[in-house]
């Protein structure tokens, strides 16, 4: 595995200090495993992991530097950025759930925007770091009608907490971009990625579809579902990832790249909540859904990303089809379940691989 990871994205994470904000989380664990692939030298900066079993937990990745800092702790994230000296900067901590930001608003705001400005404020005096990739989201955009997806221009909104925190996240890194990092002896590149919602192995996390339809199959129950009709953008985490290290790769040698990204999956799986988990039910016998008709808070109905941006511009595009993701989705809990497997490297091996069949240039 490693022989052929580290020729990836120009092998240029080999050998690196690349600093991961929210390891211990579902997308910073797989992010982690993926840049230790690569050969690189990864700390991550985060809370212990919510749930459990975690994700990051169960991958022991022993030779990734596991720093338990809250990113609103000032001081401890000055101090751990100028002993490490990180090269490069993903920063996906956050609090990412919808749910919870009505009910936590306050650690929502203080977590996602002023944990955001504690680590810009650390960047700044640490002259070692060169780039920094912001993975915000696609509820960063304001409501609009009509079928065309979101673009990186299209204005920012947001109506619940979650959303509104990562739109002030957005805003928060084109103000540190223009103010602190474009002036003529600066080497700090930025750029924010906004990518659609994930799934995979080992995500447990409260009030996300799929892993409610997990625990809903294990112990055979049936699953209200809310908001059936509601359309997302559902991507595997691989893909999205792979979008992050094309963005790092990128603005490391050119700063043209920083700016806002999307990296979505593409129209065919842009689909139903209803249809997810018809289609998950297809590789788990066990599952059974019901609609949930009682009143929830407001998400937004449609989100669709257009991610044309990034495949003219980075030559990146998504790899698996909506049945791929979800079949090698079910195949990781069903192992798990089973047998107590973590074959997350599995996963990556094969999403390489096919990525090295479509000849996109981050393999070559």
């Amino acid at each position: 595995m490693e022989g052929v990871a580290l020729k990836l994205f120009g092998n240029i994470y080999a050998g690196r200090r690349v600093l991961v904000t929210g390891h211990t989380g579902f997308k910073g664990s797989w992010l982690a495993l993926w840049l230790r692939e690569l050969g690189a030298q990864v700390a991550g900066l985060a809370l212990a992991p919510d749930t459990s079993p975690s994700h990051w937990s169960l991958l022991n990745l022993e030779d990734v530097t596991d720093h338990r800092v809250d990113l609103r702790d000032r001081q401890a994230v000055h101090q751990i950025l100028d002993v490490y000296r990180p090269e490069i900067v993903f920063h996906l901590a956050a609090q990412p759930l919808v749910r919870r930001s009505y009910r936590d608003p306050i650690t929502t705001f203080a977590s996602n925007v002023m944990g955001l400005v504690n680590l810009f404020e650390a960047v700044r005096v640490c002259p070692s770091v060169r780039v920094l990739v912001n993975a915000t989201t696609d509820k960063v955009y304001a409501d609009h009608v009509g079928p065309e997806g979101y673009r990186e221009t299209d204005p920012l909104g947001g109506h619940d907490p979650y959303s509104s925190s990562k739109a002030c996240a957005e805003l928060v890194s084109d103000c540190y971009r223009k103010s602190f990092f474009s002036a003529p002896d600066s080497t700090v590149r930025i750029a924010t990625a906004r990518a659609g919602n994930v799934i995979g192995g080992g995500d447990w996390a409260e009030d996300r579809l799929v892993p409610d339809l997990v625990r809903a199959a294990i112990s055979r129950q049936t699953l209200k579902v809310r908001n059936p009709d509601a359309i997302r953008p559902w991507q595997h985490v691989l893909e999205p990832l792979s979008g992050y290290l094309r963005l790092g790769q990128c603005l490391w040698s050119d700063a043209s790249f920083a700016g806002a990204w999307n990296f979505g999956p593409g129209a065919a799986s842009e689909i139903s909540v209803r249809s997810l988990t018809s289609q998950l039910g297809l590789h788990w016998s066990a599952l059974h859904i019901e609609t949930d008709d009682a009143p929830h808070p407001h998400e937004a109905a449609t989100l669709r990303l257009d991610a044309g941006k990034a495949v003219a511009q980075l030559a990146w595009q998504p790899i698996w089809s909506i049945e791929t993701a979800l079949a090698r989705t079910a195949a990781w809990y069903r192992d798990f379940h089973e047998s107590g497997r973590v074959d997350s490297t599995s996963d990556l091996t094969a999403y390489i691989a096919d990525a090295r069949r479509l000849g996109l240039e981050w393999v070559a």
